[in-house]
């Protein structure tokens, strides 16, 4: 997730309406360079110079030949710069392309199926000077002033930083191995299990943490800083499942407070989403420089240790200010967004739209039903219906910031239309258990709800991620009959939507007789937690 410092939580570059260029076709389309090879897994050294604010390191890339190729794209982008790459000992020869570079392997046979690669990179990588609205290097200290580094990158790229097949389609299947070098005054926290710390020089230390799952390139982030750590066990669905976090250590008593609230949130989201989809590799909140980030396995919190978002509730329902925001919020993406992991960010709504509804499921599972409506309905007020939420394919470009709220708007419809909730919570179960550790998109999630329900939800996807209206439900009343009929909508809309005295209607384009009866200036009450627009027709 990334967000803008309003009280509402919008990609900062998804208002952009720039032009697409050659070097975003590059980074956002799987091309014949990038489709002959298979990620498997990436052991990454880095070692941050604090002062000079550049890094150095080595990514060995481990990959499947699926046919024969001489091209190889590799995703590192200005100014930092790759030093080298060797295959079997051999230099690889290349050439660079802005932030693409073309490797060639002419001359060089790919024998077996599995093959890795050792590129060297270095450089000063741009720097996210507000993260995470930005992204980059984070560069910063802490209020004892000691250096405290990390990295954001999700939309902006993994290769922002470290050399990598830098498109979501193609996750590491086997993971990562992810190596920090650095003074041994500091701590290194990464994603998955800490593997060794050791001695590397004078003065220096190597920390080492490994991943066994599938990752998104932009999750893998170091977190460096004057850490301290606790841990606890929770039962969970699958067993014993680690919790550890990490904080700045003039934090620790504070944080151990705040975190209480860990529990919970996981027993009401496995309840609701299946079982925590990474027990191999533990579940962490590590504090980070910055708001927040869903990390996989190492969950960036920077809330203050307090309830809200920045102590505000997003909602404005009251119900917002009984939880913690980015400790909720980051840690539902490990369900979606990180097991489902959208191949294209133009589909990044399936990320945003159903963790955002991970907000309501949680304050239901605190507080009742009652205070979950009213939390999901109150963030309508962040809906700008600006730009549609699906944005443009193949170029790395997101929809409109709407995904988050308009999106977990569109998922409460669903699931008004479904009217039962154990119906409703297996339909949330089984999409993280069928796309278990997988990547999809917006058209398998729609065909995958349709069929579970039974009920075609087509035109409601259309309406709400393809165009930027609301339907609007309009109504008359002719001798005390009432009629209605949508409009603002697309072809063929006919959504049944419930009153607040438990009836439904179902309207279409055209007016329609609705067999119920309405007193002239009788208002026809909508439940509200239908997102639509009513206007009575005099």
């Amino acid at each position: 997730m990334k967000f803008i410092f309003l009280l509402f939580l919008f990609p900062l570059f998804s208002f952009s309406q720039k032009k697409t260029t050659d070097q975003d076709t590059l980074r956002g389309t799987i091309n014949s360079e990038r489709s002959w090879w298979n990620l498997i897994r990436y052991d990454l050294t880095v070692q941050p110079d604090f002062a000079s604010k550049t890094i150095k390191g080595k990514n060995i890339i481990y990959f499947e030949v699926l046919e024969k190729s001489n091209f190889m794209q590799i995703d590192l982008q200005e100014p930092m710069q790759i030093d080298s790459v060797s295959f079997e000992g051999k230099l690889v020869k290349f050439i660079r392309e802005e932030n693409v570079f073309h490797l060639n392997f002419s001359g060089i046979e790919l024998k077996d199926k599995k093959q890795s690669i050792v590129v060297y990179y270095s450089g000063k990588p741009r720097e996210a000077v507000r993260a995470p609205w930005d992204g980059g290097w984070i560069w910063s200290k802490d209020k004892m002033d000691r250096p405290w580094m990390s990295v954001a990158c999700q939309g902006l790229g993994a290769s922002v930083w470290y050399p990598c097949k830098d498109h979501q389609s193609d996750e590491p299947d086997s993971g990562v191995t992810f190596t920090m070098i650095l003074p041994d005054t500091l701590v290194g926290v990464s994603n998955g299990r800490l593997v060794e710390v050791k001695e590397y020089s004078k003065g220096f230390v190597s920390s080492s943490w490994e991943v066994l799952n599938p990752i998104n390139n932009y999750n893998i982030v170091p977190y460096i800083g004057k850490y301290v750590h606790w841990g606890e066990l929770y039962m969970g669905e699958k067993g014993s499942l680690d919790c550890d976090y990490w904080v700045l250590d003039y934090n620790l008593e504070k944080a151990k407070k705040q975190f209480e609230q860990v529990p919970k949130m996981l027993k009401c989201f496995e309840h609701w989403f299946g079982p925590y989809p990474f027990y191999e590799d533990s579940y962490k909140l590590v504090q980070a420089p910055f708001l927040g980030m869903e990390h996989q396995s190492a969950v960036a919190y920077g809330n203050n240790f307090e309830n809200g978002y920045l102590g505000t509730d997003l909602s404005r329902s009251g119900w917002g200010y009984k939880w913690d925001y980015i400790l909720v919020h980051e840690s539902g993406h490990e369900w979606f967004g990180n097991n489902i992991t959208t191949k294209d960010i133009a589909d990044m709504w399936v990320h945003e739209g159903f963790t955002t509804y991970s907000e309501t499921i949680y304050t239901m599972c605190q507080f009742g039903i009652e205070a979950g409506n009213e939390y999901q309905n109150g963030l309508r007020r962040s809906i700008s219906n600006n730009i549609p939420i699906i944005g443009q394919y193949g170029v790395n470009k997101e929809g409109s910031g709407d995904m988050y709220s308009k999106g977990s708007n569109l998922i409460h419809i669903i699931r008004q239309l479904i009217e039962d909730d154990d119906k409703f919570r297996l339909l949330l179960r089984g999409l993280n258990e069928d796309f278990y550790h997988k990547t999809v998109t917006t058209f398998e999630i729609e065909q995958y709800i349709n069929t579970k329900i039974g009920i075609d939800c087509s035109l409601l996807f259309d309406q709400y991620l393809r165009t930027v209206d609301i339907p609007k439900l309009e109504y008359k009343v002719e001798d005390n009959v009432l009629l209605c009929r949508w409009t603002d909508c697309v072809k063929g809309f006919n959504l049944k939507v419930k009153l607040k005295n438990g009836k439904w209607i179902s309207p279409t384009e055209n007016w329609t007789k609705i067999d119920i009866k309405l007193k002239k200036k009788e208002e026809l009450a909508i439940d509200p937690n239908f997102y639509i627009k009513v206007k009575r027709i005099n």
